[in-house]
């Protein structure tokens, strides 16, 4: 099966066409970085007018490197949320149109659950059942994979996203955006123990996640001891990263080791980040989890990964029809 995957969810336009729902024939991904540098963030208005300008290039440049016509596709997959609303109507009017002018089937995806199925597209895709951490900018949550295509939520913030937290104290430190890689390279001259940052622990138990607090901390140790050094600014990284990954992986193996699942996935653009990759595979193994990680160009908001839903979906015999829309706030749990 030939799936086109469209992807623009938020500020990345990205189109891969996919054979059989593993073998990438291409994947290109037109990054907005520079475009939301100035701001710290992603700013909604700019990332959908951006999207406009480029998202039909991008899907001719995907094609053509995979030298393959639009008749040659068997289906199309799009993302319909969650996400930026403005962005999401983009890419879903393009693959609708699409889908109408060749008519091809189209499958509509979840935004996380491309995320997890990143994990198909590494050397050594998952089993079902497994637990899939999807941690980024705009996402931090815990799912049990049950079954293809089934998913019940374990966990999730309740205020930012860990990605979100990254973005905003690179911004406090002056370290520029997109935070996460940012806060990644400041913090490898710093000390990681320099800071002892909270960590959010939740009142009822519940497996979720919090990183208001932690950022409120860093805010205010800033504010208590600045200006900062360069050296200062470091430990503060290092220090903050190291927080950030202690609750995420701790949660993680937690809920893991709690339903009996053995097999984990990490994914999501935080999955990039070289410390929470390294804590959570030496806790893993320590505990006789399985862990799947996708490589870095993966974790990151990509086309391949819609694609790979889609055609999972597609093949189960899914339909969307030209009502399809985008759904900003759509939630993975079935």
């Amino acid at each position: 099966m030939l799936v086109l995957g469209i992807e623009s969810s938020c500020d990345d336009t990205a189109a891969a066409v996919l054979a059989d729902g593993r073998r990438t024939l291409s994947s290109v991904v037109a990054s907005q970085d520079l475009l939301h540098a100035p701001y710290g963030g992603v700013v909604p208005e700019l990332a959908s007018r951006r999207h406009l300008e480029v998202i039909v290039p991008v899907v001719e440049k995907a094609l053509a490197d995979a030298a393959v016509k639009l008749a040659d596709l068997d289906g199309l997959a799009v993302t319909r949320g969650p996400g930026l609303v403005g962005s999401l109507l983009v890419g879903c009017a393009l693959a609708k149109s699409l889908a109408y002018v060749a008519g091809k089937p189209l499958a509509g995806v979840n935004h996380l659950e491309g995320h997890i199925y990143a994990a198909f597209l590494a050397d050594d895709p998952p089993a079902h059942p497994f637990l899939a951490l999807v941690v980024s900018g705009g996402h931090t949550a815990l799912y049990h994979a049950q079954a293809p295509l089934r998913y019940a939520l374990v966990g999730q913030t309740r205020d930012d996203a860990a990605g979100e937290a990254f973005d905003k104290v690179a911004k406090l430190l002056g370290l520029g955006f997109p935070g996460g890689p940012a806060i990644e390279r400041t913090a490898a001259a710093g000390d990681a123990r320099a800071i002892a940052f909270p960590l959010a622990q939740m009142t009822d138990q519940a497996p979720d996640f919090s990183f208001s607090g932690i950022k409120t901390a860093a805010s205010l140790h800033v504010k208590r001891h600045g200006p900062l050094s360069p050296r200062q600014v470091a430990d503060v990284a290092a220090s903050f990263q190291a927080a950030v990954v202690k609750m995420l992986v701790r949660k993680t193996v937690k809920a893991s080791l709690r339903l009996g699942v053995k097999r984990v996935v990490l994914t999501g653009g935080v999955a990039a980040n070289t410390a929470l990759r390294a804590a959570l595979s030496a806790e893993a193994a320590e505990h006789g989890i399985a862990l799947h990680v996708p490589p870095p160009r993966l974790c990151t908001d990509n086309a391949a990964m819609i694609a790979a839903a889609g055609t999972a979906r597609l093949a189960a015999g899914e339909r969307a029809d030209l009502t399809l829309n985008a759904i900003p706030d759509w939630s993975l749990s079935t």
